[in-house]
């Protein structure tokens, strides 16, 4: 058995045996590839009127569809690199107060990790909003 669960202070409050936590770590990194690399695929093949997207005639006109793709594309990876990368830190910090449970990492190495994944969350979904929120004004050249 081994802790896979902690409260605030990095006190474990939840056991399952070995091979279920790393059940738990293969699952989690498929989904994580489904979020960065599967859905942008998916939103590609739908049709328009399924897609919720700010101005989305704008954006999904043939002229600029490849263009829209490809950002979404790009940006979603992005995300599902730092969501990998959150996920094999949090894990890896569960692994070390496994190891080590007599001198486990400090508590604050933990909402350190999630304070700089929120950031990029935060920063990624502003990106994503302003990109999609207003298009360009195509006026301006005539």
């Amino acid at each position: 058995m081994v802790a896979s669960h902690f409260d605030g202070r990095s006190v474990p409050n939840g056991w399952q045996p070995r091979q279920a936590f790393f059940g738990v770590v293969v699952v989690v990194s498929v989904v994580v590839a489904v979020i960065g690399f599967a859905i942008p695929k998916m939103i590609a093949v739908l049709s328009p009127q399924l897609i919720n997207l700010p101005n989305k005639n704008h954006w999904l006109a043939p002229e600029r569809l490849a263009e829209t793709m490809a950002f979404l594309k790009a940006n979603f990876a992005w995300f599902a690199c730092a969501l990998f990368l959150f996920n094999i830190l949090v894990f890896d910090y569960a692994i070390q107060i496994n190891l080590h449970p007599h001198h486990p990492p400090d508590p604050a190495r933990f909402w350190y990790l999630l304070a700089g994944f929120l950031l990029f969350t935060i920063v990624w979904t502003v990106r994503m909003i302003t990109k999609f929120l207003r298009p360009p004004d195509t006026t301006l050249g005539s």
